[in-house]
């Protein structure tokens, strides 16, 4: 089937703006996002039709941009897995995990670039770049080799060293950059060649939030066309959180969703990098940049998210929240995961678990609500893991 895509949005200012060249931000600086004819989409995209469909994220076409000649290695459609040591274990009726680590370059920024860079192609790019704490990293280098594009990674330089392996084995041009990823990114902008490549940082272009969205349509269509009560998502940049929370929005233009009450979505942070959660807990409309962020959750590690208002707004809207956890924490529950439910999750999946412990305490979640958990990757790229010694 073919795309309906048909403008972007200002998320600001609601400016539209063609979808026939590259785009960034708005002249206001708001993110773009991209929009559907959704009265036409509904004559095909039924709920038969996408299940004889292909087993990767592009079975949702029509609300996908490119789908007609996608980058693709087969990315989406990862296990939804029933955790049941840990649910009786934290006292849960019912816990799922999205296991992301399933995805073309072990992580769910795969659902992202495959999207963004099937964009940059078709509308003649030729050349890209990105600040990344690791796996958007990872993920750009892979589905650009795949479109024949050159790819700049600006990457802290203690990112681990699988991270700039696999970068530069699929022929990325690394640059290490004292600082965190807020800094990576001031760099790449200061790049003698910034004008010659398009920037495809978190929410600088509309594209990678649409890849990320097609999770919140795949948990949907896995729980037969329902959704959970609650989902726990790791947020640094903010692009999963906001992709579902869109997503789920289009689904019930659709009238794909067999009920229309959306989950709480949950974004869980380091206590060494939690910008959101301080914006949530003030009530803030925007979150302030945070100082010296510290973490060895790299995908967490996002001082100054641009997607903060959209990230606030959704957690708002869904009567969510918003929790920090510490690395110690997040690091127990990797261990927690990998020796009771086979799943050797990164730090940031462990970030879930352990906030899905901590809400179950303070009563936030309960026992007969039905959860789902992000894990956004391997934790094989991961060299070192806070507690655990290697024989």
């Amino acid at each position: 089937m073919s795309s309906t895509l048909e403008w972007l949005e200002c998320s600001r200012c609601h400016v539209a703006y063609d979808v026939a060249a590259p785009r960034n931000l708005c002249r206001c600086g708001g993110i773009l996002l991209a929009r559907y004819r959704l009265d036409e989409a509904v004559r095909t995209m039924t709920r038969e039709a996408i299940a004889a469909r292909g087993a990767d994220l592009w079975r949702y076409a029509e609300v996908l941009p490119g789908s007609d000649d996608p980058v693709t290695l087969g990315e989406g459609m990862t296990p939804l897995l029933r955790l049941r040591f840990l649910g009786r274990e934290l006292g849960l009726d019912t816990l799922l995990l999205k296991d992301e680590a399933q995805n073309p370059t072990g992580s769910f920024k795969a659902r992202g670039m495959a999207v963004a860079v099937t964009m940059a192609r078709k509308l003649g790019v030729r050349r890209i770049a990105l600040p990344s704490a690791g796996n958007a990293g990872s993920a750009a280098a892979a589905y650009g080799a795949l479109a024949g594009l050159a790819v700049d990674l600006f990457l802290p330089d203690d990112t681990p060293e699988p991270f700039r392996l696999e970068a530069a084995a699929h022929g990325a041009r690394v640059h290490l950059v004292r600082g965190d990823i807020a800094a990576c990114g001031r760099a790449m902008r200061e790049h003698d060649d910034a004008s010659a490549w398009f920037d495809l940082s978190t929410l600088r272009e509309p594209y990678r939030c649409e890849g990320k969205k097609t999770l919140g349509y795949e948990i949907a269509e896995q729980l037969a066309w329902t959704l959970s009560d609650a989902i726990v998502v790791p947020t640094g940049g903010g692009t999963g959180l906001v992709g579902m929370w869109k997503a789920f929005e289009e689904m019930e233009h659709l009238g794909l969703l067999e009920a229309h009450r959306r989950p709480r979505m949950i974004a869980v942070q380091a206590e060494g990098c939690a910008p959101i959660v301080e914006a949530f807990e003030a009530a803030a409309p925007k979150a302030a940049p945070w100082e010296d962020p510290r973490t060895y959750a790299s995908g967490l590690r996002v001082p100054s998210p641009l997607g903060d208002a959209l990230i606030l707004q959704a957690l708002k809207e869904s009567n969510g929240t918003a929790i920090a956890v510490s690395d110690d924490e997040m690091a127990a529950s990797q261990l927690e995961l990998a020796r009771g439910e086979g799943v050797f999750a990164a730090p940031e999946g462990g970030a879930a678990v352990a906030a899905a412990r901590k809400l179950i305490v303070s009563g936030f979640l309960a026992a007969t609500d039905r959860v789902v958990m992000i894990n956004t990757g391997t934790g094989l790229k991961y060299p070192q893991v806070p507690g655990l010694k290697v024989p």
